[in-house]
């Protein structure tokens, strides 16, 4: 693949030109009736045009630069065996918006991921550079604070390093935890038995183990053991080695429960703890045990803080502008 670019200042009229050298891989690369190329037309105003091989770019010149990157980005990632969706392209053109953010700079936008996630059922690559940066520290930190708006992965991805770590051994367990909170809603109301009470606050995290590990190995290891889903109140008085251990919705977690949980940490584990600082749902949103814990541990060797931001949103686009109206574009 070759640039040919022309002279531009910003904010004029530019045009660029992209050779791709695997014309093979195009079809993937413009989707569907071309659906590629025209979301990324409408999202950055730019004008594209393919002949062949050949793709050329008009607009502003800030617009045209982004577009190639994206293009680059996305014909490099289907070069390397990578499926292209709706959230990957959305994905990508986000991102190529971070100049700079902690170290991971916009060209990364054009190269295919340096750092992945690979379990039975997909190989997962960031979609935002913040998720880059938890993404590496998922692979090399003993303990995770994952602090961010909804949709930003935080759970998803640390499921996803959960289960990698799992299939290959280098972990014995996988214990999935969330407070049990209720919502207008007490407990003692529902149906069922205890785990009948507390199924529907760990659904999330089902979700997530389903859309990593094909059902039956879901269900089999649950049943041997080797991955637990279990309420908070469950971890007391325990000792949790060679496991991999994430907590979910924890700023519903009291300052007693989160001490309780940090000290289940044992020999060959680790930890992530996800939560919204903003979404907290106990009487007394003050007393959050998450606030608490990143105040008094921010800073401890091997234990690493991520911060993500409503640029990080990796559902649908209108759920970054929910959030982004609700909290502002630096939630």
């Amino acid at each position: 693949m070759s640039r040919k670019p022309e002279q531009a200042q910003p904010g004029q009229k530019a045009r660029l030109e992209i050779l791709f050298d695997k014309p093979q891989l195009l079809g993937k690369l413009f989707g569907e009736f071309d659906r590629n190329l025209v979301a990324i037309e409408n999202r950055l105003g730019v004008y594209i045009a393919a002949r062949g091989n050949r793709i050329q770019i008009e607009g502003e010149a800030e617009a045209t630069a982004r577009a190639r990157d994206v293009l680059s980005g996305l014909y490099n990632r289907i070069a390397h065996g990578q499926d292209i969706d709706t959230g990957s392209l959305e994905a990508v053109i986000a991102m190529s918006a971070e100049p700079t953010l902690d170290g991971i700079i916009r060209a990364d936008v054009s190269q295919p991921p340096e750092v992945m996630i690979r379990t039975r059922k997909k190989t997962i690559v960031p979609r935002s550079a913040g998720q880059s940066v938890y993404m590496r520290s998922l692979a090399s930190d003993d303990i995770i604070f994952a602090l961010g708006p909804a949709g930003t992965g935080k759970t998803y991805l640390a499921v996803a390093q959960a289960v990698s770590q799992l299939i290959t051994g280098s972990v014995d367990r996988l214990i999935l935890s969330r407070p049990a909170v209720e919502a207008g809603e007490k407990l003692g109301f529902l149906p069922g038995d205890m785990k009948e009470k507390v199924d529907p606050y760990l659904r999330p995290l089902y979700d997530a183990l389903h859309d990593c590990l094909p059902a039956e190995q879901v269900e089999r290891r649950i049943a041997s053991g080797e991955i637990e889903i279990a309420p908070i109140a469950f971890m007391r008085g325990r000792t949790l080695a060679n496991a991999f251990i994430i907590l979910d919705e924890a700023q519903n977690t009291t300052p007693a429960q989160m001490k309780m949980f940090l000290t289940r940490f044992g020999e060959g584990s680790r930890m992530v703890i996800c939560g919204d600082p903003k979404q907290v749902d106990l009487p007394d949103p003050g007393k959050s045990g998450l606030a608490d814990a990143v105040n008094k541990l921010d800073g401890v060797e091997g234990i690493n803080v991520v911060h993500f931001t409503v640029a990080d949103v990796v559902r649908h686009p209108i759920v970054g502008r929910i959030v982004e109206a609700y909290e502002g574009r630096h939630a």
